[in-house]
């Protein structure tokens, strides 16, 4: 009978989840320094420019972008916070939602980013707040669907501290400089996404129920 060497210890998630949300964060820095140092190169090729083919890219490229330092640094805690909190749901879950928000938010900003647009000349939308919305409200609704309890706290913690955040995918009046159409985009794919990848437990939920019903066994 073979014998085998102790097996390697797991991460625990919530440091594989601070690990990444770290990392992504750094990258976030990495990419403005770069792009400060070719002078705000980056921000023009990678934005999303609304209904032009080219602006197109920016659905990929867009969330990694912002337009100075301090765009950066007001978009860094929340990222860090709410970041985290989804890792904590599972990293696949994490992954997957995060990719439905940024291409799906980012595609319905390229869609309507021009609707309320009183800049004049031509949207040029880029970085990580409508991926931020998307995990605020992924995190807001999330429990509810799953109606798991310590999920739903969550959500309402989540609420109490980042609800103002809401506000920003509201229509704007005047010109603000901020792109409350890629924040409602962002907010509703996260929506999507945590319904979606709620269905677990809300089909088990659903079979328990059936379970109870008169004439049914589980």
């Amino acid at each position: 009978m073979g014998m085998t060497g102790p097996q390697p210890k797991k991460r625990a998630l919530w440091m594989t989840g601070g690990i990444t949300i770290l990392s992504f964060v750094g990258l976030l820095y990495v990419v403005e320094a770069v792009n400060q140092a070719t002078g705000d190169r980056l921000d023009y090729r990678g934005g999303i420019r609304p209904l032009q083919t080219d602006g197109l890219w920016g659905i990929l490229f867009a969330p990694l972008l912002h337009a100075d330092w301090q765009h950066l640094i007001s978009n860094t805690v929340p990222a860090l916070v709410l970041g985290f909190l989804m890792t904590l749901l599972g990293m696949s879950r994490f992954i997957f939602a995060s990719v439905f928000i940024w291409i799906a938010g980012g595609f319905g900003t390229w869609l309507i980013g021009r609707v309320g647009n009183t800049c004049g000349g031509e949207p040029n939308i880029i970085g990580a707040s409508g991926l931020i919305l998307g995990w605020l409200t992924f995190l807001l609704v999330f429990g509810f669907f799953t109606r798991t309890l310590w999920q739903i706290a969550v959500g309402i913690l989540v609420l109490l501290y980042y609800g103002t955040v809401l506000f920003g995918a509201l229509p704007q009046v005047g010109c603000t400089g901020i792109s409350w159409q890629g924040h409602l985009c962002g907010a509703v794919a996260g929506v999507f996404a945590a319904y979606v990848l709620s269905g677990p437990e809300r089909k088990a939920r659903e079979r328990r129920k059936a379970g109870q019903l008169p004439g049914l066994t589980s």
